[in-house]
């Protein structure tokens, strides 16, 4: 397994970084976007990370890079097509040969729907593969009214056997789940050679140590390692993961259990002391109000750096089709992989396909797989954390948007 990163150098033009179509989906860091290219696996693998979130939540956003024994290059879950991304995609393309096929693994995340066009444009010989009944919020628009080039875009086959790429990868469609609004699928991908499992949302699995990407700009680690808005807080690698340890609770949960929101006055009056009272400080205001035994969630998050599968897609989307859902990843499963690249938090991933499988046991009622396999006393997750999580889930539920969850199978 290679570690190599490219050079990331502190200076770098504005041009370069740019992504000036951020007002579609208007996420932190908005039109300034930085890439890290990692090879994962020597000459075979190579991950392109960048940076998304709201109110200083930000996590990992990740395309992943895979050479063909023919020849070329395929691209699973394209990001943001800036000139730094673009000109380290073109490095690869001189050594290994032009990008052959882009997939789009999934129909509900806009925020790996909207870089596909502008990356596909860049690379006009590449065949573009996207995961069936893809749709479209609040109309459903044909592909190419979202920026897919109609001539070279296709929906990926039902049997993987039929895809130009068969020779060399597997995949398998998740059903698509119905979700009153929107629909859900995922398609994870095989490449046998190299024995690695890509997806998209699945699964994930948290690092200890705040991403290099996240490290590029440290000021949002900082924002959620202070106490009170009126906090100043050292640039350090303590305070860093302290941050980082705070948004993993933030991005999954949404409110875990040690989390409080205090009230807007107490919030305000803090704001007025808060040295940095700037747009980019959100002018003092800090709703958050963190119990002493806050880091108990995230070591049980964390584990022991396992794979599991995020709480929102727990108890929002996936519960919705255990019996298709648990039927997919009996099939993910039969793939005799090593290493599993998700498109956010850590990667890549050593793990064996029970690692896998057993992320889905939430939707047992009886597990398949022991967790003597696993540290047991971090899982399943604490039940306390889910409380905000299926307020909504009942709250959305009552109103008719969203079906009701299925019994677990």
């Amino acid at each position: 397994m290679a570690h190599d990163e490219h050079a990331v150098t502190e200076q770098i033009h504005p041009k370069d970084i740019s992504w000036p179509f951020w007002p579609i989906v208007p996420l932190y860091p908005y039109s300034r976007r930085r890439t890290i290219r990692r090879e994962v696996i020597k000459n075979t693998v190579w991950t392109f990370d960048q940076l998304q979130g709201i109110f200083y939540v930000v996590v990992p956003i990740r395309m992943t890079v895979v050479k063909l024994d023919a020849g070329g290059l395929l691209v699973y879950a394209p990001v943001a097509a800036t000139k730094e991304c673009i000109q380290l995609v073109q490095e690869l393309v001189a050594e290994h040969g032009d990008i052959k096929y882009i997939i789009l693994p999934t129909i509900s995340g806009i925020e790996h729907k909207v870089f596909v066009g502008p990356f596909a444009r860049c690379f006009p010989n590449a065949q573009v593969f996207v995961a069936p009944n893809q749709w479209s919020f609040p109309l459903n628009l044909p592909l190419s009214w979202l920026g897919l080039p109609a001539k070279r875009t296709q929906v990926l086959p039902e049997d993987s056997s039929q895809a130009p790429f068969a020779d060399e990868f597997d995949y398998e469609i998740l059903k698509t789940i119905d979700l009153g609004l929107g629909k859900f699928t995922e398609v994870a991908f095989f490449h046998r050679r190299s024995h690695t499992l890509l997806v998209t949302d699945a699964v994930v699995s948290v690092p200890e140590e705040p991403p290099a990407i996240v490290q590029l700009e440290p000021y949002p680690l900082l924002f959620h390692a202070k106490e009170r808005g009126s906090d100043v807080v050292t640039n350090n690698q303590l305070n860093r993961r302290k941050g980082w340890e705070r948004i993993t609770l933030l991005a999954l949960y949404f409110q875990p259990s040690a989390l409080k929101v205090p009230a807007w006055g107490e919030v305000f009056r803090d704001a007025l002391k808060a040295p940095e009272r700037s747009i980019k400080a959100y002018f003092g205001l800090f709703p958050f109000k963190w119990q002493d035994n806050w880091q108990m969630s995230f070591h049980a998050l964390r584990g022991d750096g396992r794979l599991f599968v995020a709480p929102v897609l727990q108890t929002l989307i996936l519960n919705r089709a255990p019996k298709e859902t648990l039927d997919w990843a009996d099939k993910v499963a039969s793939w005799n992989f090593q290493w599993v690249i998700p498109c956010h938090f850590d990667a890549p991933i050593k793990a064996q396909p029970q690692q896998f499988r057993q992320a889905f046991s939430f939707l047992e009622k009886q597990p398949t797989v022991s967790t003597c396999l696993f540290n047991s006393s971090s899982y399943p997750l604490p039940e306390d954390d889910f409380k905000i999580l299926k307020e909504i889930d009942a709250g959305l539920n009552k109103s008719g948007i969203v079906p009701p969850a299925k019994e677990k199978i």
